[in-house]
């Protein structure tokens, strides 16, 4: 005779608050998120431009 669907053991109980925690403390915003939206955004596109062509002017190898 096989057990009935609703007899379970109760050890499982506890896993059901650890799961609950565990996605409440993953819910919080990480450290490095937080600083990374605090940084100031480039709000000129020329100065962004810049940067990227002086990127590429070291990759080339080109000196100043």
């Amino acid at each position: 005779m096989t057990r009935h669907i609703a007899d379970r053991s109760h050890e499982s109980s506890s896993g059901r608050t650890q799961y609950y925690t565990r996605q409440e403390r993953e819910s919080g915003l990480h450290p490095a998120i937080a600083a990374l939206r605090m940084r100031p955004r480039i709000r000129n596109s020329e100065e962004a431009n810049r940067r990227a062509a002086e990127f590429a002017r070291i990759e080339r190898g080109h000196r100043v």
